[in-house]
């Protein structure tokens, strides 16, 4: 429903939580199946030109034969199960029959490396891993190392493995394990600037909060929307939109199983009656660079950005030639949509939007006092708030740490006009995002430390017109080595084989030292300033 700004203004001083007590969304979609029945709730196509339909009905009674599955591996309310799988239907079936089961999805992208899946599950205490046959190599060389007991594969056969599909198929329908809204459905696991990545934990309300707030307020989807997000099961933004929204509000999806290619996403988008699409800023800048745009017929009604500010051109080039406007959404691995340009309303070029109801977001201070137009502030959501999440897995000295004050701090920085519109002005902290990746330095400088010519690294961000940011390396090498592109590609291949291969640095430059505090710390920032300096340089002498 388009809003007025009165009306948005209205819903933000009203709003209320009123979170029922039982809400679980295995139970939506349960009840999301008796009513609509062999209704579409996921259509799907693969590279390939496979195509697939799983019902509501059918979502319904698999998930329910997983569930089994699970128990009958000695699963318990509670207890955390990895799910290592891509853009697949048995996604659905797996994160709904693991909550049907009691337990806890432990989310994990399919290009991990071995050492990162054992890091989860150690951390998790994981027993149980689901994984689809493209993961299972790197996921066997964790065997013996972590708590990793049963595995459970999706696609294929393998020797000390479960197949997925025969087990549901002999599996009988079990009664989902009783669940309230403060029971533990997910452990994300988030990069940070330093240190490894932290196990953000989400209680079933999380997701009541996605409907609440994501799917109204951003999203605007009803039942008879056709939606696409194009994210993938191992981040938190599956669990925002495909979950989080598409299941909840009980509309059929589209996913595409297959690499990003603006053509192929153009034609997909012509092809299927799609109403409502969220892509990266990345997508967005790809396609627009398409040639004779205008000569694909789009059905959209409206398009979502999310995982990075959206520059100004996509925004123009959609408007002018599909008529829809591109309206830009924020909010992070532990919350639900905190700012977005609601429908109905102005988008303003570079801006995320305006805070939702219901979190409250509020850029702050220093000292945490709220900041007026014109001014920067970092933005921060009332400790207790709902819609974040409920604290660390398993760490109750961080997440006192984190929640010791009157605020929330998410790390990000917005400037506030005079309207109200936040627009963002950088990281608290050095988390890079490249193409709607969160990579977190600490995890490519460990890569690059790893190979024997390196001796330092450091990592930054650095801007680039259509990925948002690239992964830049500064290396000061071991004696004996000495720069050159063979280096920098051997090193870069390193980086591609210690840890998930979307990580590695597109650019490396060898410098004899990295600039550091008194206390030893790396200064990013004076890396950053730097490199940002360059550029102009660059820009303003014609680039040569």
């Amino acid at each position: 429903m388009p809003f007025t700004r009165e009306q948005y203004e209205a819903e933000r001083r009203n709003f209320r939580w009123e979170i029922p007590e039982n809400y679980n969304i295995a139970a939506v979609v349960d009840a999301h199946a008796r009513k609509k029945g062999d209704k579409p709730c996921v259509l799907w196509e693969s590279e390939a030109g496979e195509k697939r339909v799983l019902s509501w009905r059918q979502l319904s009674q698999l998930s329910a034969r997983f569930a089994a599955v699970l128990m009958r591996l000695g699963v318990k309310k509670g207890d955390p199960v990895l799910h290592i799988f891509p853009r697949l239907p048995e996604a659905f079936i797996a994160q709904i029959g693991t909550f049907k089961a009691g337990a806890v999805a432990v989310p994990c992208v399919d290009m991990l490396r071995a050492k990162d899946i054992i890091y989860r599950a150690e951390v998790s205490g994981a027993r149980v891993v689901v994984a689809h046959v493209s993961a299972a190599e790197e996921v066997d060389a964790t065997r013996g190392q972590c708590p990793l007991e049963h595995f459970i594969l999706i696609g294929g056969k393998r020797p000390g493995w479960l197949s997925f599909e025969e087990e549901i198929e002999k599996a009988p329908e079990v009664d989902p394990v009783p669940l309230s809204v403060n029971d533990p459905i997910t452990i994300n696991f988030t990069s940070g600037t330093t240190g490894n990545p932290k196990p953000v934990m989400h209680r079933h309300r999380w997701l009541y909060g996605h409907w609440r707030v994501t799917a109204r307020y951003w999203w605007d989807l009803s039942p008879d929307d056709l939606m696409w997000a194009t994210t993938a099961p191992g981040w938190a933004k599956w669990y925002w939109s495909p979950v989080g929204v598409g299941l909840n509000v009980g509309a059929t999806q589209f996913i595409y199983y297959g690499r990003f290619e603006a053509e192929k996403y153009l034609e997909l988008l012509s092809r299927y009656p799609i109403t409502k699409l969220c892509a990266t800023p990345t997508e967005y800048r790809m396609m627009i660079q398409v040639p004779d745009l205008g000569r694909y017929k789009l059905k959209l009604r409206d398009a979502l950005s999310a995982g990075e500010p959206l520059n100004v051109e996509p925004i123009q080039v959609f408007r002018e030639v599909f008529g829809v406007t591109i309206r830009d959404g924020y909010g992070q691995t532990e919350s639900v949509c905190l700012v977005c340009n609601p429908p109905g309303l102005p988008v303003k070029p570079g801006s995320m939007g305006l805070p939702t109801p219901g979190p409250n977001a509020t850029p702050i201070d220093e000292e945490g006092n709220p900041v007026g137009p014109g001014e920067v502030g970092e933005i921060a959501v009332p400790v207790g708030n709902p819609g974040i999440f409920d604290g660390y897995w398993n760490d109750p000295a961080l997440t006192r740490a984190v929640f010791s004050g009157k605020w929330y701090r998410t790390g990000d920085l917005v400037r506030v006009d005079e309207d109200g519109y936040f627009f963002f002005e950088g990281r608290a902290d050095d988390v890079i995002k490249a193409s709607g990746y969160r990579i977190g330095p600490f995890e490519v400088e460990d890569a690059l430390v790893s190979h024997p010519a390196v001796v330092e690294a450091a990592v930054i961000g650095k801007p680039h017109p259509t990925r948002g940011q690239i992964v830049k390396a500064f290396v000061v090498l071991a004696k004996g080595y000495e720069p050159s592109e063979e280096l920098v590609k051997e090193l870069q291949e390193h980086v591609k084989r210690v840890t998930a291969p979307y990580k590695y640095p597109r650019e490396i430059e060898f410098v004899p030292e990295l600039p550091k505090t008194p206390s030893g710390k790396i200064k990013r920032a004076e890396l950053r300033r730097r490199e940002l300096e360059r550029m102009q340089a660059q820009s303003e002498s014609g680039g040569e």
